[in-house]
């Protein structure tokens, strides 16, 4: 755990080492009458309200620990789930949050030209670190994207494990995505499909405002869907609370085995315990193990080959990609209306070949980056069938690490009362 922790404050310094706060140049002074369109993003605020923001996300962590470890109260909890919606969702307008800032550090570490701030990469860090030791406190009241689906949560209906499981590998499959055109410099795909930070801002374009009420909709009887199912961040926490020292414990006392905190959890992550008699034989089970392992490498291969001769195909939404088709489509058709991009490219006086030629090299590094991911979904999808495949002894109904998200739920159904408060 020691050793886990010296390593992210590693990587910590030497983010924070890359740069300091991000500032634009002013905007022009124009003199033409020309009237500059009203921003649909946050301006980049000034070091102390970044700070500031820091501060409040790292006394928020401590206060969402303090409150399920040891207050374990459910209605403090969402008093604070309430306060970090209204700050970090409406006030800040959702950025920067955690969630995007994992786009910033992987740019940040493919592209040395990119500073990264300090305070992204806290906001980055942070959060991981509580959950090497206090497991998902972040997700339980802190992340603006996870409180509106908390919030809204009113009868909750439990999904299938069959369903649930597969579903749950989504998230890192979003990861590696994400992480794939955040370094090729192709966009942030996390924040620009975000379906929550219309609503904080209060306006989107028509598509996204359909998804997000798809996913308030959906998040009215599904416990958090975009945490569960699709949240990238999310996909990091869930690997580092496996590691968490202190993790959310459902009974203070010995566990009866009641089964009412199971029933009360809506996201499926308390586990029962164990059969006392194993109903699939062990020779089975390691024969079951083998044949899962044995296909771990070709599946690896076979998606890395597929990530290979999807790369051009993917490379298409990155800016510099499309402005080269467009001038190609442009030199064929000299007639044909032109795009703002190849009229803006036309006043600039590059010469097309320029273009091609940056073209081409970001399509070979995004054949070999969609190799990656490739590998990458080969990976996550053997891991998965893997796990099915190990045994897994209890004595008592646990809340799994990696997908709780110590929301508190459960503690006010547990019957045991802690040693200090028996009669």
């Amino acid at each position: 755990m020691r050793k886990s922790a010296w390593v992210l404050v590693g990587i910590a310094a030497t983010l924070s080492a890359q740069g300091q706060e991000q500032k634009r140049q002013p905007p022009p002074d124009f003199t033409s009458g020309y009237q500059l369109p009203s921003p649909t993003t946050p301006v980049p605020k000034d070091a102390l309200f970044a700070w500031i923001d820091v501060g409040v996300l790292l006394v928020a962590l401590v206060l969402a620990a303090w409150i399920v470890l040891c207050r374990r109260s459910r209605a403090w909890l969402l008093v604070l789930t309430g306060f970090c919606a209204a700050y970090f969702g409406f006030y800040r307008l959702g950025c920067v949050c955690s969630v995007g800032s994992l786009q910033n550090v992987a740019l940040a570490l493919a592209d040395p030209s990119y500073r990264l701030s300090v305070s992204v990469a806290a906001f980055f860090l942070l959060p991981l670190l509580f959950a090497l030791f206090y497991g998902r406190v972040f997700c339980s009241g802190v992340c603006p994207l996870g409180a509106v689906q908390e919030l809204v949560l009113i009868r909750p209906i439990r999904i299938p494990e069959w369903v649930a499981g597969p579903l749950g590998l989504v998230p890192f499959l979003y990861l590696g995505l994400a992480v794939l055109y955040a370094s090729a410099g192709a966009g942030f795909v996390v924040c620009r499909y975000d379906p929550f930070i219309g609503l904080y801002r209060l306006g989107s374009s028509p598509l996204m405002a359909w998804v997000t009420g798809l996913f308030l909709a959906a998040s009215l009887f599904v416990g958090r869907p975009y945490c569960r199912f699709l949240c990238p961040y999310g996909a990091l926490l869930r690997v580092a609370s496996w590691f968490a020292s202190k993790p959310a414990r459902i009974a203070p006392a010995a566990c009866i085995s009641c089964h009412l905190c199971a029933r009360e959890c809506p996201y499926g992550a308390i586990l029962p315990p164990s059969p006392e008699r194993e109903l699939v034989p062990m020779h089975e089970l390691r024969s079951s193990l083998a044949r899962r392992l044995g296909a771990t490498v070709p599946l690896i291969l076979l998606l890395a080959a597929l990530g290979w001769f999807a790369g051009p195909a993917m490379a298409r939404v990155h800016p510099k990609v499309a402005l080269a088709a467009e001038l190609a489509l442009s030199r064929a058709q000299p007639d044909a209306p032109k795009s703002l991009a190849v009229e803006a490219h036309l006043r600039l006086g590059r010469s097309d070949e320029e273009v091609w030629r940056e073209a081409a090299t970001i399509l070979k590094s995004f054949r070999l980056g969609a190799a990656l991911f490739g590998a990458w979904a080969g990976l996550v999808v053997s891991a998965y069938t893997i796990s099915l495949a190990l045994r897994r002894r209890r004595r008592e109904y646990v809340a799994e690490p990696g997908t709780c998200l110590a929301c508190a739920r459960c503690f006010a159904s547990c019957p045991v009362l802690p040693q200090g408060d028996r009669p």
